[in-house]
Formats: structure tokens, C-alpha cells, sequence
């Protein structure tokens, strides 16, 4: 669960706005440097040979063409939020939409060159280099910039003060979601029992401040400004009275969606001889021009993955050679799209008895585990074979993890909504796992991060999701697969 400007309202101080402004300059000097920069590398540093009889554009053209690519920028970022302060979320998050950003410039930038027909324009060898420059620049200040407020944010007194109702687990998300959220400068003051709802073991009894009918005195005795309603069994009618209560004290109230609310943005109408029907709206995969645009995507990746890492798979399998008896690969069969099944493939972790006694889940210290395996599983080398099943089409490069048959078996009639996740191609990472949900973690939290990642795919969802992968490659040594 991400927690943002939806969940806790945060007003515009001297200090947010500042930071803006601070933001759009640094913006403009990377920008501007970028192109300037561009510019020296084509014609000045000697790495590109001029054509005989070239002319150099004059400087002070080059100047102001790099002036009105740098407003394009400035405009563009300005008009996707990127200057919006303060930050939410992790920075690896922010680097699709940056690059989309990027991107979105760079085509502006020559649709107003062709539409005021500036002369001599960029050359498209200059911009591809912009592209470049302008890039690396932003990353490195971006990510320097976050550093520096996010450790300020750290140790800034809190200015929000929240009230959770209710005590379940999405209480207790919603509790680390805050904490890991610096930027908020809130914390959880306590919880207030809302119904007979399970009482979470991760909150104590001491947290819980009273029951729901006595809200009132309670937002006044713990000076909270904030309400945050995660109970789904309170009426339609109490929540009212909630946000009416909250409206007169100028206490923000926000709710976490239970799962009806959450589908009713998806629904359509369809009108069938004049009775209106009401459906689920198609998931962007479901559309048969994004699926060959992600198959497109997944081809590419894997095509250059196995090329550039074949090295690594190498000099893996001579360590798995050299440490114990068995084959290199391991072969386990898993479900795939409309739960086929097929076989995945795996750099060897385990000793070749690990299953005599049947699968089951991989633990921490697990005895069954090679020395080198617990190296490989850390940094997930043992899955790279996989582009192997990318390219074959059994996989993509992003999607819900394939589970064993045994297991889906067990969890389709557990878990509701558990068959959907299988609509799509399995993926050798996916938003479940780059949030830390992975081997012996809750299945259910699992299917719902599958689920939204179906519910909202887009390249740059996948995007983002390859990128966290790279941030969080060392993870502890547990799964189901060896």
C-alpha cells in the first residue's frame, strides 16, 4: 500500500514551496546543461567526425534552441507534478515517470522546431545525445535531491497526528505504510475500535484508544487532525456522521476502499435491447494490441538479458558443478496463462533428495540449501534461466509469479478471486514480490498485488517494476522452489 496526498492532506507551507522552486531551477540547470553538453560532445569533442565543407550552427542559435527546449521541459514536468512537493513514495518509483516525462519533451520540442521551422534546427544526432545528457543529469540530481529531503523529512517534528479505525491487518498496513512515509511528517496517534472485527496480534491493546461511538472526545483528547476509517463493516450511515464530524472539527477524513467500492470505478454499462447490464470493464491486457505490444517487449528483454548475462549463468553453473552432485538446471513444473501447465526453469539451489519427503516451502537456513545456492537465491541468479521461458512465450518478464500446480490447486478454493491472477503469462518478477511479498508470505496480500497489477498494467507499470527489481535484488533465501 502506497500512502500519498489521496490519504493524508498536507497544506502548502513556506517550506514545500520553496523546495518547488528549488526544484524547477536545478530541473532547468540539468536540462539546459544536458543540451549544452549534447551539443560540445557532437561538434567540439572530437568523437564525431565533421563532413567535409560543414558548417557549425552559430552558438548563440545553438543557445536559444537549447533555451526553448528547456521551457518545453520545464512546462511538461510542471504539468505531470513532478515539481510537487513534498515527495511520496520510493525514488526508484519515480524514474518511469520521469523518463515518460523525457519523452513526452523531446516530441514537443520538435513538433514546435517543425511548426516555427527554426533554422538551423537541432540535429537529430544532437538530440539523440540530449536524450542522454539530459537524462543522466536529472537522475543523478533527482535521486541527490530526495536523498537530502528525505533525511530532513526524518528528523522534522511531526505535524499530522491520525486516528486508525479499526484493528484489523489493513489497519496495521495502513500504520507502516505512515511510518515508512517520512515525507508525511505523521504518525499514528492510536486505534479506535469500530466492531467486532479480528484484532490484528501486530496491534497491542494499549494502542487502542477507545470505541467508535466515543470519536469525538477522542479526536479532541489526542489532538488528531487526520481520521483514517479502515473498518469496511461500518455503515454507509455512520460513515457520514464520520466525515460530517470531521468537516466541523477541520479534521481531514479519508477511508481505505473495500472491494466493491474498488470495482465500481471498473464497471460498464452495456445496454442489451434496452436493458441496462452491469459488468466488469476489460483489463488492459485484455485488449489483444497490448499484449503483443508487452510480447514485443518481452522478446527484446529477453533476447539481450541471455546475451548479456550468459556469463553470469556460466560461472554459476560451474559453482553448482563444483559444490555438489546433480544437474546444473533444475525443471519444475508450474501453472502458466489459463493455469496450462509448464515446465520452469532454474539454476539448482538444493540437493537432489530436497523433495523426498514432497515440496514445501523454503525456510531461511533451510539444511536442504547448497552453500552456492544461498548465494544465488540472495541475488536471484537462479531465476535468470527464465528468460529462457520468456522467449519460449511460457513467461513474461513482468507478471504475477507462476505457483506449482499442488498449490493452486489448494489456494483456489481458499483464496477468493485466486484463478484471475492466471489470465495473463507468469512474470520473472512482479509487484507482489518488489514489495516484499515472496515465499512464505501471505497469499492473499500476494493475489491482491497480482490483481491490481492486472487491473492497471501499462509499459511503464512494467517499467517501474523491472526497476524496483534492481533495487531489491538481495532477499532472504525462502521460497517454495530450489
Amino acid at each position: 500500500m502506497s500512502v500519498g496526498s489521496e490519504l493524508m492532506r498536507i497544506r502548502e507551507t513556506v517550506s514545500t514551496v520553496l523546495s518547488s522552486l528549488t526544484a524547477v531551477v536545478l530541473d532547468a540547470f540539468c536540462v539546459y546543461g544536458g543540451f549544452l553538453l549534447a551539443l560540445w560532445i557532437r561538434f567540439d569533442s572530437g568523437l564525431f567526425e565533421l563532413r567535409d565543407g560543414f558548417t557549425k550552427p552559430p552558438f548563440d542559435h545553438l543557445l536559444l534552441l537549447s533555451g526553448v527546449g528547456t521551457l518545453v521541459f520545464l512546462v511538461t514536468f510542471h504539468l505531470n507534478g513532478l515539481f510537487k512537493r513534498p515527495h511520496h513514495g520510493r525514488f526508484e518509483d519515480k524514474i518511469p515517470r520521469l523518463v515518460k516525462c523525457i519523452l513526452i519533451s523531446f516530441l514537443v520540442y520538435l513538433a514546435i522546431e517543425t511548426a516555427l521551422r527554426l533554422d538551423p534546427p537541432f540535429s537529430r544526432i544532437s538530440l539523440l545525445l540530449a536524450f542522454g545528457t539530459i537524462t543522466v543529469l536529472l537522475l543523478l540530481q533527482k535521486y541527490i535531491v530526495y536523498r537530502i529531503e528525505w533525511n530532513l523529512a526524518r528528523h522534522m517534528p511531526k505535524i499530522n497526528r491520525v486516528l486508525v479505525i479499526g484493528t484489523d491487518a489493513t489497519a496495521l498496513q495502513v500504520t507502516k505504510a505512515i511510518k515508512n512515509e517520512p515525507f508525511l511528517r505523521a504518525e499514528v496517534a492510536g486505534y479506535v475500535r469500530s466492531s467486532e472485527q479480528k484484532h490484528h496480534e501486530g496491534i497491542g491493546e494499549d494502542r487502542v484508544l477507545g470505541d467508535l461511538p466515543a470519536i469525538a472526545n477522542l479526536l479532541e483528547r489526542h489532538e488528531a487532525n487526520q481520521i483514517i476509517l479502515c473498518d469496511h463493516a461500518v455503515s454507509s450511515e455512520r460513515k457520514i456522521d464520520l466525515a460530517n464530524l470531521c468537516e466541523d472539527r477541520f479534521v481531514h477524513f479519508s477511508a481505505v476502499p473495500d472491494m466493491f467500492t474498488s470495482l465500481a470505478g471498473q464497471v460498464e454499462i452495456v445496454n442489451l435491447g434496452g436493458v441496462p447490464l452491469i459488468g466488469l470493464q476489460k483489463w488492459p491486457l485484455d485488449y489483444i494490441h497490448h499484449r503483443l505490444l508487452k510480447r514485443g517487449v518481452d522478446i527484446l528483454g529477453a533476447t539481450v538479458g541471455l546475451l548479456v548475462i550468459g556469463p553470469i549463468i556460466g560461472i554459476a553453473a560451474l559453482l553448482i558443478k563444483r559444490g555438489s552432485p546433480g544437474p546444473v538446471f533444475y525443471k519444475q513444473v508450474r501453472c502458466g496463462k489459463n493455469g496450462r501447465e509448464f515446465n520452469i526453469y532454474k539454476l539448482r539451489t538444493m540437493r537432489q533428495d530436497s523433495e523426498v519427503a514432497g515440496p514445501g516451502w523454503t525456510t531461511t537456513d533451510d539444511p536442504r540449501m547448497t552453500p552456492e545456492g544461498k548465494w544465488l537465491r540472495r541475488f536471484e541468479i537462479d531465476e535468470l534461466p527464465q528468460l529462457y521461458n520468456v522467449l519460449l512465450g511460457q513467461m513474461s518478464l513482468v507478471g504475477p509469479r507462476p505457483e506449482r500446480p499442488i498449490y493452486v490447486k489448494q489456494f483456489k478454493g481458499e483464496i477468493d478471486r485466486y484463478m484471475q491472477r492466471h489470465v495473463s503469462l507468469p512474470g520473472m518478477t512482479g509487484w507482489a514480490q518488489v514489495n516484499g511479498l515472496r515465499g512464505d508470505t501471505s497469499i492473499s496480500d500476494r493475489i491482491s498485488f497480482d490483481l491490481y497489477y492486472l487491473e492497471n498494467w501499462s509499459l511503464s507499470f512494467d517499467f517501474k517494476i523491472l526497476v524496483k527489481t534492481l533495487f531489491t535484488t538481495a532477499r532472504p533465501v525462502t521460497g517454495t522452489n530450489r
